[in-house]
């Protein structure tokens, strides 16, 4: 046996016995350490680094780690072997996409603006925001020798005097409780439930005071996960969290999960990551913030995409990858909170916004809904910037949908110097084309210094380089100068920083094989969005609106983006970010019964489009896989300056 000791930078070292030959990325996830692996392991990001201070593993050289940096003992984790015990450095970048991720949840003055016009929206589209939840103050008379009417009886007449019903339900939990909380309260209490038709389904029995009726309304995204508690009487929102998605060191993109979850045990270690360590400390967080009881929690809304619902229900996802594409559940009903063991009422009902198909899941639903598109004459294009990239075009008489694999490349995955949305993080960025010097924006407090690019800093840089004719329509360098270097075998990169300003003390830069990756992924947009329009036998020219939507989305500069091929050459005015419409969707579903009832119209109303089947996608594709693109009459806008 070998003992490996997890040096984790900002936190309590974790030591773990193992044996000669375990894989230190595997045995860094059974010990819970927060390794950042976003191609799961299989070598090709480069993200897992670690530096053996004490001890040897076996491991090999990749093209990630330089000469002078293996010498100072960093490895990728996915390719290095336990040989012997060893102390292993794990660098803070590696687990700050879970503490300190920037996201679209409701935390600038902007989001909150944007979150309230798209309830005055709804609102205005005849979604009335009222639910079944009640909180009773129930006064008894209490029992005497010659008043012996057993506490049920005296519970559902009381509550039938104060509410218009035929039938009460008293689960077993509340009767277990009910004798005591009666009589510790002298037979004032209050009774949380909530009134379907002619029966009253009572949900809990508790003291006069705690009369507090809450919603949590949660979007679990493949990167990040976000969510507001929710006052169910009055909808004002009590309390506002995120946390990047546990799930991410098992991989960035779907696919890896699924795979992950296959192996022996995967299932639970995908669960738990979702609601044990991610789920379950925002809420205990937010909770805390505002003195709130769980218990008062009666109602959940999850808004998530096909393959979260599935590992965050334990439910084998394989068959959402696999031809045809079947996933095991569109939606479900019937899902309590104790079914989870969720810090809330485990009587509470936990509404999950319905999937589409494999690929288009309940928070493109949600996403839908909360954008009104639905309810609309003009023809819209909607559009969740995400880890994958999806797409809902058409009006108030059809709606089409899609979705496509922009791969990682969008949350700095594939893409050397890439990270996601943290401190340090490059988030946009311009060019003077004459002396070819950039000028950035950096994530994080006044002062820090860069440590990467995220994905709308890539935007701009590539948009940038295009401009100033650094880069062809190829992505290739084609000028030279101090901020343009290249390796032994020609290939190109632009320094963003030298190693003196970074960081890291690593230099900030963008090769050619970074920026062909992310051609590939802005590709697979574009291509869905024409190969969507094609469906219906529309062009670009048909759009009259395009709602962009996600976390990247906030950051995005839409000229840039245009300017690269990703999005449709329209006037810029067509455009609208609207925030993080799923979680939007979700707090409209969870307290309003009419919006969820819409929710599930609106996916009833929904034509899938599966594009790995659909003929010329993937010559749209291949088209798309330049700057701005093959067919330059499709971007008359896109100029060079150089």
């Amino acid at each position: 046996m070998s003992r490996i000791l997890f040096d984790i930078e900002g936190a309590k070292p974790i030591s773990i016995e193992c044996n000669p030959g375990d894989n230190l990325l595997e045995l860094a996830r059974r010990a819970n350490v927060a390794i950042d692996a976003p191609c799961s392991g299989n070598g090709s990001c480069g993200k897992c680094r670690v530096r053996i201070t004490e001890g040897e593993v076996e491991s090999f050289k990749s093209r990630h780690i330089t000469d002078e940096e293996w010498d100072l003992g960093w490895r990728l984790s996915c390719n290095s072997k336990v040989i012997g015990d060893a102390t292993v450095f794990v660098p803070d970048i590696a687990s700050a996409y879970q503490s300190r991720m920037k996201t679209a949840d409701l935390s600038t003055g902007k989001e909150v603006a944007i979150f309230e016009e798209m309830q005055a929206n709804l609102k205005a589209a005849g979604v009335d925001f009222c639910n079944e939840f009640m909180a009773l103050d129930l006064v008894m008379a209490e029992p005497t020798l010659d008043d012996t009417m057993p506490d049920v009886e005296r519970l559902e007449w009381a509550v039938k005097a104060e509410v218009e019903v035929e039938f009460v339900k008293i689960p077993f939990a509340v009767m277990a409780k009910l004798a005591s909380t009666l009589r510790e309260h002298n037979f004032h209490v209050c009774v949380k439930g909530r009134c379907s038709g002619d029966t009253f389904h009572c949900m809990d029995i508790c003291a006069p005071e705690d009369t507090a009726l809450v919603g949590c309304a949660i979007d679990i995204g493949t990167t990040t996960v976000s969510m507001v508690l929710v006052d169910m009487t009055t909808g004002k929102i009590l309390a506002k969290g995120s946390s990047g998605n546990g799930q991410i060191r098992y991989g960035a993109d779907v696919i890896n999960r699924i795979i992950e979850q296959g192996r022996s045990g995967g299932r639970k270690k995908l669960q738990d990551a979702i609601v044990k360590e991610t789920l379950n400390p925002i809420i205990a967080n937010l909770c805390k913030s505002i003195g709130l009881n769980a218990r008062s929690i009666v109602q959940l809304c999850i808004a998530a995409n096909t393959t979260m619902n599935h590992l965050l229900l334990g439910v084998d996802a394989q068959s959402v990858r696999m031809e045809p594409y079947i996933p095991s559940f569109f939606g479900w009903e019937g899902l309590l909170a104790g079914d989870l063991h969720l810090p809330a009422h485990p009587l509470a009902p936990v509404r999950i916004a319905p999937n589409i198909g494999s690929y288009v899941g309940g928070d493109i639903t949600a996403g839908t809904l909360a954008s009104l598109i639905w309810d609309k004459d003009e023809m819209s294009l909607f559009i969740d910037l995400g880890t994958n990239g999806e797409l809902v075009f058409g009006n108030r008489d059809f709606l089409m949908s899609c979705a496509c694999s922009a791969g990682p490349a969008f949350e700095g995955g594939d893409i050397s110097c890439g990270m996601r949305a943290t401190d340090g993080a490059i988030e946009a960025c311009t060019v003077d084309c004459a002396t070819m010097e950039p000028s950035y924006e950096i994530v994080g407090d006044e002062g820090q210094r860069p440590v990467g690019i995220c994905g709308s800093g890539i935007i701009d840089i590539i948009s940038e380089l295009f401009r100033c004719a650094i880069i062809n329509a190829r992505g290739q360098f084609v000028r030279e100068g101090r901020r343009v270097r290249r390796d032994a075998h020609g290939m190109g990169r632009f320094v963003l920083a030298f190693e003196e300003e970074s960081e890291t003390g690593r230099e900030i830069s963008i090769n050619e094989v970074d920026i062909d990756n992310f051609i590939r992924a802005k590709g697979a947009i574009f291509s869905a969005i024409e190969t969507l329009l094609n469906s219906v036998d529309m062009t670009v020219e048909c759009i009259d609106h395009v709602y962009v939507a996600g976390g990247i989305g906030s950051g995005i500069n839409m000229k840039n983006a245009v300017n690269i091929g990703m999005l449709p050459d329209v006037e810029l005015e067509k455009f609208s970010y609207i925030g993080n419409s799923s979680l939007t969707g979700a707090y409209a579903m969870c307290v309003s019964d009419r919006a969820n009832e819409k929710c599930a119209e609106v996916m009833a109303n929904m034509t899938y489009l599966e594009l790995s089947t659909y003929p010329g996608y993937m010559d749209s594709f291949v088209a798309a896989c330049f700057l701005p693109h093959t067919d330059s009459s499709l971007f008359p806008s896109c100029v060079q300056e150089g």
